[in-house]
């Protein structure tokens, strides 16, 4: 009910808002006659000040269009790669015709933003994403509003969320061979689970994931928030701050967790600090002190955008995270897509480096709430985890603005570059590879060409040439197999003999997740039946049908032969 009369309220209030915004620009229009009346810019900024109190504010755009990449603007094409019912993976595709920026921006790491689920839309987190465009390919989950998602798409869960992070994760896999995962605040709780639960299946897990400001531990350092739901029942919020959603919205008649409810609470947090902010806009207004007043605008155009939440999502995260603290104590199950119950283990993770980071005046996940999931790590070496304390930052500071840019952000790019080494070393150039003696003990070397070798690399160039053609659309379907698979799993070695028998070419060892390494491999296994020697075939493959080389396209939706005049990042 309390819903509908909120609803009610604001159409009835809608008409004096447009009022008060249609008076504040008479009276603050020189050319108007209303505006030469000596009390002429307080009246325009008090009719300012009620129309911003009182407009419904909608979901704001990113709006990045670009970026500057080692002193080259690159062009920023914004778009959704995976649309789920209450989730869009939004991804930031870079564009540049500078060759040399291209080369840089191809071989940048990937990077997954995990954006919050508690009030406010992704675009938060614009001046991260806007930061991390500079040196990584960026996705983020741009997160629904509830109210405009039909009864007909099915309930919203926790176990769901912890499903789309899995989902997204694997398809930056299946695109780039791995990923890093950046969570902000609320997702670092089920973040931490995805990933959990991919290690203890056996999948391969980001090289990163990095948690910022989240309450893993809710239990230390209690802030305003964690003590609310600590100290009400859950009966209490069931009761009390669930509502269905009215008629006039596509979700009508859905569970929700109304984002005006969400908006009173984060304004009775700091209440003085608002109605100041408000009194200091209506004096700028005054003062003409434009700058001030359009960061004014563009900070409540983002804090006051919020959306509602699905009720079932919200009184889970209640229960398991800030009631029962289910993680730490080791007893959450998570429901997956086939309807196995799978039990958080996160000391199961072992190949993913770890980075924690707090603000030290962060009122809203307490000190160590974050910092709590290096302990829980126990599979990770003590020499991949690492933690960040931002001096001086609130629970804000530390994703955006000017301690996020020079002081999380510095550290964070340092921490991914590291852990991107280990897929740089799985992705190398197919190396030459001879057997000697070490093929008696499983052990293979790596052996430079011989003149010899490349004399005869020379004279065969064209027959290699034509059978890595030849192998084009075998590629093609190894390709497609390699994106459909979640875990990436070692080639099993053939020795040439059993490779004879079988009619089959001798396939080394090699780290398969990318894709376009594809179309290498199935070249030299095809030409390998020639009297050609391994380190001949490496020298004299063709890259014109490698979609490796500098111009090409580095896009998972085409990974056979890209155009040599594209100017996309990835």
């Amino acid at each position: 009910m309390l819903y509908q009369v909120y609803e009610t309220q604001r159409t009835l209030m809608e008409p004096f808002v447009d009022f008060a915004q249609a008076a504040a620009k008479l009276y603050g229009n020189p050319q108007s006659p209303l505006g030469q009346n000596p009390l002429v810019q307080r009246i325009a900024a008090g009719y300012s000040l009620i129309y911003r109190l009182g407009k419904d504010y909608e979901k704001p755009a990113f709006e990045i269009r670009s970026v500057d990449v080692a002193g080259t603007s690159v062009a920023i094409d914004e778009r959704i790669e995976i649309d789920k019912p209450f989730c869009e993976l939004r991804r930031f595709k870079r564009f540049t015709d500078d060759p040399k920026t291209l080369t840089t921006l191809k071989g940048q790491p990937a990077v997954l933003i995990v954006a919050p689920l508690s009030g406010h839309y992704a675009t938060l987190l614009r001046d991260t994403v806007k930061t991390m465009l500079r040196d990584h390919k960026v996705y983020i989950t741009d997160w629904k509003n509830a109210r405009t998602v039909p009864l007909a798409d099915g309930e919203f869960h926790l176990d769901d969320y912890v499903n789309y992070v899995q989902e997204f994760i694997r398809h930056l896999q299946a695109t780039y061979g791995n990923c890093h995962v950046i969570s902000v605040c609320q997702p670092t709780v089920p973040v931490f689970a995805a990933i959990s639960l991919m290690a203890t299946r056996g999948e391969t897990t980001p090289l990163s994931m990095t948690m910022m400001g989240g309450p893993i531990d809710a239990r230390l350092s209690p802030t305003a928030v964690n003590n609310l739901a600590m100290n009400k029942s859950f009966e209490w919020f069931e009761n009390n701050v669930i509502y269905r959603v009215p008629n006039n919205f596509a979700g009508a008649g859905r569970r929700v967790y109304p984002g005006f409810l969400q908006h009173t609470g984060f304004v009775a947090m700091n209440p003085n600090r608002h109605a100041t902010s408000h009194f200091d806009y209506f004096k700028d207004l005054i003062k003409g002190d434009d700058a001030s007043v359009e960061a004014h605008r563009k900070f409540y155009d983002e804090y006051n955008a919020v959306l509602d939440m699905d009720a079932d999502y919200y009184l889970e995260t209640i229960k398991i995270v800030f009631q029962e603290f289910r993680l730490v104590n080791g007893n959450w199950d998570v429901m997956s897509l086939d309807g196995k119950a799978e039990r958080v283990n996160p000391a199961d993770i072992k190949t993913t480096a770890v980075m924690t980071v707090e603000g030290e005046l962060d009122d809203i996940s307490g000190s160590g709430q974050t910092r709590a999931a290096l302990a829980m790590c126990t599979g990770v070496p003590q020499g991949q985890k690492k933690h960040l304390e931002v001096e001086g930052a609130g629970h804000y500071g530390i994703f955006s603005g000017r301690r996020w840019r020079e002081k999380v952000y510095p550290a964070l790019k340092a921490f991914i570059l590291h852990a991107n080494s280990a897929l740089e070393v799985a992705t190398a150039p197919v190396a030459a590879v001879v057997k000697g003696s070490a093929a008696k003990t499983g052990v293979e070397r790596t052996a430079k060409p011989t003149a010899a070798s490349n004399m005869s690399a020379a004279k065969t160039k064209e027959s290699a040439t034509a059978a890595s053609q030849a192998s084009v659309n075998a590629a093609a379907k190894t390709a497609k197999t390699a994106r459909a698979t979640a875990t990436v799993k070692a080639i099993k070695p053939l020795t040439p003999a059993k490779a004879a028998k079988a009619k089959q070419p001798v396939v080394q060892p090699e780290a398969a997740a990318p894709a376009r390494k594809a179309v290498a491999q199935v070249a030299i296994k095809s030409a390998e039946k020639s009297p050609v020697s391994r380190p001949a075939i490496a020298a004299t493959a063709d890259p014109a049908v490698l979609p490796t080389t500098a111009g090409a396209a580095d896009d998972a939706n085409s990974r056979i032969i890209q155009p040599a005049a594209s100017t996309t990042d990835a």
